[in-house]
C-alpha cells in the first residue's frame, strides 16, 4: 500500500516546529506532495528555489526572491511561469519574508498552496528533508519488547509466555529504558540502520501477566521511557528444553536481516535459576566490545594457541 503525503498532513506534523503559516491557497491544503510510489525516481522532494529540475516543495529565501527582484519585468513573468507550471506543489518562503504579490496571483492561478517558515531557507530544508526521509522510509512492525540498555537498542522477542515483560521490568528496575512493549514500529532510516518507534496507542504501557497493564512512566519517571533507538541487537529468548545445543566457545549468534539491514541475533535458554537481565546486559557489553572491534572468542583461541606453540618450543 502506497504511503501518501498531503500539503495539510504536513502542515499539521511540522506547524510548531518551522513556524508554518498559511499565505495562500489554504482551500487547497489536500493537495498530494507525494507518495511512496514515486520515491526512488528523479523526483527531487524538496530544494532551494529551481526551474529545470524543480522540486516537489521549492523553498524561496531572500536570495531567491532578490533574484527575481532583479530579473527585468518579462524575464520575471517567465521565471514565475515556470515555477508554477512544472510539477512544484508547494513553496515555502523562510524567515517570513513577505511574498511578493505577482508570486501569490501566479500561485492563485495554478492553485498552488504557499506557506511561510520562521526559519532560515536552509534550516527548513534539513527539517523538511529530515521528516520527509523517516515519513517515506520503509516500515516493518515486529513483535517483542524493545529497549534501551546501556544505551543500544535491543529487541526482546521469544514464544508468548516466555518472560519477555519480565524480563522488561527487571531491566527497568536496573535503569534501563522502555521503548515499546508487544509491537515496535522499525522504519529504515539509511541503508544500515532501523530505527524503532511504539505506535501511540501503546507508548509508557507495559503487560505484565498477572499484574495486567502497567504504565512505566508513571511507575519510574519520565527518564524510564525513551522514544525511539537504532535497533542494534535481537535478544531471542528460547526454553531450555528447546534450545538447540550451542557452540560453547561462539555461543548463539547469528545475523538477522530485517528490511535488507543485518542485525546480530542471540538465543538465551530461559530455565530456572537463570538472572536473563544479567545475561542481557552481559550481551549488549559484548556487542559493544565487537563493534569496537575486539572479540573474546578469537583472543582465548589466541592465547591457546600460543601456549602450545610455547610448549612445543
Amino acid at each position: 500500500m502506497s504511503t501518501v503525503l498531503t500539503i495539510r498532513a504536513l502542515y499539521d506534523a511540522l506547524r510548531e516546529k518551522l513556524g508554518l503559516e498559511w499565505v495562500s491557497g489554504k482551500r487547497h491544503a489536500d493537495t498530494i506532495i507525494s507518495s511512496s510510489g514515486d520515491i526512488g525516481g528523479d523526483l527531487s522532494l524538496v530544494g532551494q528555489l529551481n526551474l529545470i529540475n524543480q522540486h516537489r516543495i521549492q523553498i524561496l529565501g531572500s536570495r531567491e526572491l532578490d533574484y527575481l527582484d532583479n530579473l527585468k519585468k518579462n524575464s520575471r513573468k517567465d521565471a514565475l511561469s515556470l515555477l508554477f507550471s512544472g510539477q512544484s506543489a508547494l513553496i515555502v518562503i523562510a524567515k517570513c519574508l513577505a511574498a511578493p504579490e505577482d508570486l501569490l496571483q501566479a500561485a492563485e492561478s495554478s492553485s498552488t498552496p504557499v506557506l511561510s517558515s520562521r526559519l532560515s531557507g536552509q534550516g527548513t530544508i534539513k527539517n523538511l528533508q529530515y521528516y520527509l526521509s523517516n515519513y517515506f522510509a520503509e516500515k516493518i512492525t515486529l513483535h517483542g519488547v524493545f529497549m534501551e540498555v546501556m544505551g543500544t537498542g535491543v529487541l526482546i522477542t521469544g514464544e508468548s509466555s516466555i518472560g519477555k515483560s519480565e524480563l522488561a521490568l527487571e531491566l527497568l528496575t536496573r535503569g534501563h529504558r522502555l521503548i515499546a512493549d508487544d509491537a515496535t514500529e522499525f522504519s529504515r532510516s539509511a541503508p544500515d540502520t532501523l530505527n524503532g518507534t511504539c505506535p501511540e496507542m501503546l507508548r509508557d504501557f507495559l503487560e505484565v501477566r498477572g499484574l495486567g497493564i502497567l504504565n512505566v512512566r508513571a511507575m519510574f519517571g519520565a527518564s524510564s521511557i525513551k522514544h525511539n533507538r537504532n535497533l542494534r541487537l535481537i535478544i531471542v529468548l528460547q526454553d531450555m528444553e528447546d534450545a538447540i545445543k550451542m557452540d560453547r566457545l561462539h555461543g548463539s549468534k547469528q545475523i538477522h536481516s530485517i528490511l535488507d539491514v543485518e542485525i546480530p541475533e542471540i538465543t538465551l535458554p530461559v530455565g530456572p535459576g537463570r538472572n536473563l537481565a544479567v545475561l542481557v546486559e552481559t550481551a549488549v557489553r559484548n556487542h559493544i566490545l565487537h563493534t569496537k572491534g575486539y572479540d573474546a572468542t578469537q583472543a582465548f583461541i589466541e592465547r591457546q594457541k600460543r601456549r602450545l606453540e610455547n610448549a612445543h618450543q
